[in-house]
């Protein structure tokens, strides 16, 4: 019973013997493939400094030039540890072992190829600042599998990259100038032009507004107890742009109304009664009081 598990320990002590130099020689070739890979992506990253491409379609170049280099230097070191190996059946074995991985690791490839597409497409750079499924914020960094994206409060949201390819993106920062609007309520006694040119001398002024691209004013429904009319103007793209410049522009309209002797009303109720209401002591009635 011993004899022929000995023999068999001692079969496979000698393979490992014969094996040893190939192994060695795998050792040596993978770590002359991380100094390699080192070397092709400072050559690649200087090659692609003298061009204008964007910061995330660099990134992409970079990952897939060590990607390719590392594929290529642990074909070789497998080539020399198992010499039975060819290139062609190495390579026909990566293929049938990627589909089986690819079932198994659906999700990560589909965020990978995600990934891919997303910083190879024009749109959506590093610092724009985008709203999706629900999340706005400043997009940080683009990877193969994911992107961070800094919100407005300040955390930091990692989101798949599948997600924003598969789902509508709003890029508010696409252009360096958007429209931004607001509601104003007159009451109906107002002259609507009147109103309607305070409105837009008050925005005219206001500090970092594009009056080139115009003012739209338009007398847009009657409300409750207002006429109201939507505004409109171009300014800063940024979320905080926004916001600064529709404070000013509020600001600014209330000014100009109230030195128009404009009223902006607040809403009036008005309630009615099936019976007479008695208000306060009739003539005649004897009194009640003490």
């Amino acid at each position: 019973m011993l004899n022929p598990l000995i023999d068999q320990i001692n079969s496979m002590g000698d393979q490992f013997m014969r094996a040893l130099p190939g192994i060695a020689i795998a050792l040596v070739i993978i770590i002359a493939t991380a100094i390699v890979a080192k070397f092709t992506v400072r050559i690649a990253d200087a090659l692609i400094g003298k061009t204008d491409l964007r910061p995330s379609l660099r990134n992409l170049i970079e990952t897939l030039v060590r990607l390719m280099t590392w594929l290529l230097g642990l074909m070789i070191a497998a080539v020399v540890v198992f010499p039975d190996l060819t290139p062609g059946s190495l390579v026909a074995g990566l293929g049938i072992g990627a589909v089986a991985i690819g079932f198994a690791f659906q999700d990560i490839f589909e965020n990978f190829l995600a990934g891919v597409l997303i910083m190879i497409r024009e749109k959506m750079r590093i610092g724009d600042v985008i709203e999706c499924e629900g999340i706005t914020g400043k997009v940080e960094h683009i990877t193969l599998r994911e992107t961070h994206i800094r919100k407005l409060s300040g955390e930091v949201t990692i989101v798949p990259n599948s997600v924003l390819f598969k789902n509508p993106v709003e890029i508010l920062t696409d252009k360096e100038q958007r429209s931004h609007d607001v509601v104003i309520g007159v009451s109906y006694d107002t002259d609507l032009d009147q109103a309607a040119e305070a409105i837009r001398k008050a925005v005219s002024n206001v500090d970092n507004i594009d009056v080139g691209k115009g003012i739209d004013i338009f007398a847009q429904e009657f409300n409750s107890s207002s006429v109201d009319f939507l505004v409109r103007w171009w300014s800063g793209s940024t979320p905080r742009s926004g916001w600064e410049s529709k404070d000013k522009v509020v600001r600014a309209i209330k000014r100009g109304l109230d030195d128009a002797g404009i009223e902006i009303p607040f809403p009036y109720i008005t309630h009615t009664f099936k019976e007479k209401v008695p208000m306060g002591h009739e003539p005649g009635e004897p009194s009640t009081g003490g």
